[in-house]
Protein backbone atom coordinates (compact mmCIF):
# COMPACT_ATOMS: atom_id res chain seq x y z
CA UNK A 1 0.00 0.00 0.00
CA UNK A 2 1.48 3.41 -0.94
CA UNK A 3 1.10 5.16 2.46
CA UNK A 4 1.86 2.22 4.81
CA UNK A 5 4.63 4.91 6.00
CA UNK A 6 2.18 6.42 7.67
CA UNK A 7 0.90 3.42 9.55
CA UNK A 8 4.71 2.80 9.92
CA UNK A 9 5.51 5.86 11.23
CA UNK A 10 2.18 5.80 13.50
CA UNK A 11 3.50 2.57 14.82
CA UNK A 12 6.96 4.21 16.01
CA UNK A 13 5.54 7.29 17.31
CA UNK A 14 3.44 5.22 20.19
CA UNK A 15 6.39 3.77 21.21
CA UNK A 16 8.13 7.04 21.10
CA UNK A 17 5.32 8.84 23.59
CA UNK A 18 5.27 5.97 26.10
CA UNK A 19 9.06 6.07 25.97
CA UNK A 20 9.04 9.84 26.89
CA UNK A 21 6.72 9.05 29.77
CA UNK A 22 8.65 6.46 31.01
CA UNK A 23 11.57 9.09 31.65
CA UNK A 24 9.71 10.78 34.39
CA UNK A 25 8.77 9.70 38.00
CA UNK A 26 5.64 9.34 39.55
CA UNK A 27 6.54 11.78 41.42
CA UNK A 28 6.64 14.53 38.39
CA UNK A 29 2.80 13.85 37.85
CA UNK A 30 1.99 17.72 39.00
CA UNK A 31 5.31 19.39 38.96
CA UNK A 32 5.52 22.53 36.28
CA UNK A 33 8.37 23.86 34.89
CA UNK A 34 8.47 26.95 36.88
CA UNK A 35 5.98 26.21 40.24
CA UNK A 36 4.87 30.07 39.98
CA UNK A 37 3.97 29.42 36.31
CA UNK A 38 0.66 27.89 35.57
CA UNK A 39 0.83 28.31 31.84
CA UNK A 40 3.72 25.37 31.76
CA UNK A 41 1.96 22.30 31.39
CA UNK A 42 2.27 19.89 34.10
CA UNK A 43 3.34 16.25 33.01
CA UNK A 44 -0.59 15.21 33.91
CA UNK A 45 -1.79 17.55 31.78
CA UNK A 46 0.20 16.95 29.13
CA UNK A 47 -0.39 13.24 29.22
CA UNK A 48 -4.55 14.05 29.43
CA UNK A 49 -3.95 16.35 26.56
CA UNK A 50 -2.34 13.49 24.08
CA UNK A 51 -4.73 11.30 25.28
CA UNK A 52 -7.53 13.59 24.49
CA UNK A 53 -6.61 15.29 21.77
CA UNK A 54 -4.91 12.32 19.65
CA UNK A 55 -8.97 10.35 20.50
CA UNK A 56 -11.01 13.68 19.38
CA UNK A 57 -8.82 13.90 16.09
CA UNK A 58 -8.95 10.31 15.30
CA UNK A 59 -12.62 9.82 15.91
CA UNK A 60 -13.90 12.94 14.54
CA UNK A 61 -11.17 13.69 11.42
CA UNK A 62 -10.64 10.41 10.51
CA UNK A 63 -13.38 8.34 11.75
CA UNK A 64 -11.91 5.81 13.87
CA UNK A 65 -13.22 5.48 17.38
CA UNK A 66 -11.65 2.89 19.80
CA UNK A 67 -12.23 3.84 23.10
CA UNK A 68 -15.67 5.95 24.81
CA UNK A 69 -13.36 7.70 27.58
CA UNK A 70 -9.24 7.87 26.43
CA UNK A 71 -8.37 8.51 30.12
CA UNK A 72 -7.60 5.75 32.97
CA UNK A 73 -9.86 4.99 35.21
CA UNK A 74 -7.28 6.26 38.09
CA UNK A 75 -4.66 9.17 36.60
CA UNK A 76 -1.46 7.22 37.80
CA UNK A 77 1.35 7.47 35.18
CA UNK A 78 1.30 3.81 34.53
CA UNK A 79 -2.10 3.88 33.93
CA UNK A 80 -1.88 6.73 31.20
CA UNK A 81 0.74 4.68 29.70
CA UNK A 82 -1.08 1.15 29.48
CA UNK A 83 -4.04 2.84 28.66
CA UNK A 84 -2.50 4.92 25.72
CA UNK A 85 -0.61 2.44 24.65
CA UNK A 86 -3.43 0.02 24.11
CA UNK A 87 -5.89 2.61 22.88
CA UNK A 88 -3.19 3.23 20.06
CA UNK A 89 -2.55 -0.13 19.30
CA UNK A 90 -6.07 -0.17 17.74
CA UNK A 91 -6.08 2.87 16.13
CA UNK A 92 -3.07 1.75 14.37
CA UNK A 93 -4.90 -1.74 13.64
CA UNK A 94 -7.81 0.13 12.26
CA UNK A 95 -5.57 2.91 10.00
CA UNK A 96 -3.59 -0.52 8.55
CA UNK A 97 -6.84 -1.69 6.71
CA UNK A 98 -7.43 1.24 4.97
CA UNK A 99 -6.82 1.62 1.31
CA UNK A 100 -5.64 4.18 -0.63
CA UNK A 101 -8.47 6.00 -1.46
CA UNK A 102 -9.48 6.22 1.91
CA UNK A 103 -6.14 7.48 2.76
CA UNK A 104 -6.32 10.37 -0.10
CA UNK A 105 -10.32 10.80 0.92
CA UNK A 106 -10.98 14.06 2.08
CA UNK A 107 -12.63 14.95 5.29
CA UNK A 108 -12.85 18.27 7.97
CA UNK A 109 -10.27 19.41 9.71
CA UNK A 110 -11.83 21.97 11.96
CA UNK A 111 -13.20 24.51 9.40
CA UNK A 112 -11.52 23.36 6.17
CA UNK A 113 -11.20 20.36 3.89
CA UNK A 114 -8.09 17.97 3.65
CA UNK A 115 -7.22 14.89 2.67
CA UNK A 116 -6.82 12.08 5.35
CA UNK A 117 -3.14 11.85 4.05
CA UNK A 118 -2.67 15.53 5.15
CA UNK A 119 -4.32 15.55 8.84
CA UNK A 120 -2.34 12.11 9.21
CA UNK A 121 0.75 13.63 8.71
CA UNK A 122 -0.48 16.88 10.68
CA UNK A 123 -0.92 14.63 13.41
CA UNK A 124 2.35 13.38 13.97
CA UNK A 125 3.92 16.08 13.65
CA UNK A 126 1.53 17.44 16.69
CA UNK A 127 2.56 14.17 18.58
CA UNK A 128 6.54 15.70 17.86
CA UNK A 129 5.70 18.85 18.90
CA UNK A 130 4.19 18.10 22.77
CA UNK A 131 7.02 14.92 23.17
CA UNK A 132 10.11 18.32 23.03
CA UNK A 133 8.15 19.76 25.42
CA UNK A 134 8.52 17.18 27.44
CA UNK A 135 12.10 15.98 26.93
CA UNK A 136 12.94 20.22 27.64
CA UNK A 137 10.62 19.93 30.90
CA UNK A 138 12.73 16.22 31.76
CA UNK A 139 15.81 18.58 31.73
CA UNK A 140 14.48 20.99 33.65
CA UNK A 141 13.52 18.54 35.67
CA UNK A 142 17.54 17.07 35.67
CA UNK A 143 16.06 13.79 34.53
CA UNK A 144 18.65 12.29 32.43
CA UNK A 145 17.27 12.08 28.88
CA UNK A 146 17.88 8.33 26.62
CA UNK A 147 17.19 8.51 22.80
CA UNK A 148 14.13 8.98 21.31
CA UNK A 149 15.47 9.55 18.21
CA UNK A 150 19.35 9.77 18.47
CA UNK A 151 21.93 10.20 20.91
CA UNK A 152 20.95 13.15 23.48
CA UNK A 153 24.07 14.55 25.74
CA UNK A 154 23.57 11.46 28.03
CA UNK A 155 24.02 9.06 25.78
CA UNK A 156 27.09 10.27 24.60
CA UNK A 157 26.37 13.64 22.87
CA UNK A 158 26.40 14.53 19.18
CA UNK A 159 26.15 12.06 16.27
CA UNK A 160 28.85 13.59 14.28
CA UNK A 161 31.56 12.75 17.01
CA UNK A 162 29.53 8.57 16.94
CA UNK A 163 27.17 9.01 19.89
CA UNK A 164 24.98 5.74 19.98
CA UNK A 165 21.39 5.79 20.24
CA UNK A 166 20.18 4.57 23.62
CA UNK A 167 16.70 3.55 23.91
CA UNK A 168 15.88 3.35 27.94
CA UNK A 169 14.18 0.21 26.73
CA UNK A 170 14.61 -2.14 23.56
CA UNK A 171 11.07 -2.87 23.09
CA UNK A 172 7.36 -1.74 23.98
CA UNK A 173 6.83 -4.94 26.51
CA UNK A 174 9.97 -4.61 28.23
CA UNK A 175 9.15 -1.14 28.78
CA UNK A 176 5.62 -2.47 29.81
CA UNK A 177 7.07 -5.36 32.40
CA UNK A 178 10.33 -2.72 33.44
CA UNK A 179 7.93 0.17 34.46
CA UNK A 180 5.78 -1.71 36.30
CA UNK A 181 8.64 -3.48 38.35
CA UNK A 182 12.13 -2.31 38.85
CA UNK A 183 12.08 0.45 36.09
CA UNK A 184 15.49 -1.05 34.78
CA UNK A 185 16.27 1.26 32.06
CA UNK A 186 19.47 1.10 29.66
CA UNK A 187 23.10 2.51 31.55
CA UNK A 188 23.85 5.75 30.10
CA UNK A 189 27.34 6.87 29.32
CA UNK A 190 27.07 10.22 29.99
CA UNK A 191 28.78 13.09 27.38
CA UNK A 192 32.42 11.99 27.87
CA UNK A 193 34.98 13.79 26.85
CA UNK A 194 33.51 14.94 23.26
CA UNK A 195 31.39 18.71 23.17
CA UNK A 196 27.65 18.15 23.88
CA UNK A 197 26.63 20.95 20.90
CA UNK A 198 27.55 22.01 17.95
CA UNK A 199 28.03 25.78 19.83
CA UNK A 200 29.89 24.46 22.74
CA UNK A 201 31.42 27.01 24.93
Amino acid sequence: MRYQFLVDTYKTEIVKVISVWSMFDDADLHRRPRSDDGRGRNLLEHMVHQSVSEDIWFKTMLGIQVTGNPLPAVETRLAFIRTYADNSRLRLGALSEKNEEWWEGETGFFDVRRTRLWIMTRRLTHTAHHRGQQSAMLRMMKHDLHSTYGPTADTGGLMANHAPTLYAYPSESVLMEEEERARRKAPLPGPGSQPRTERAD
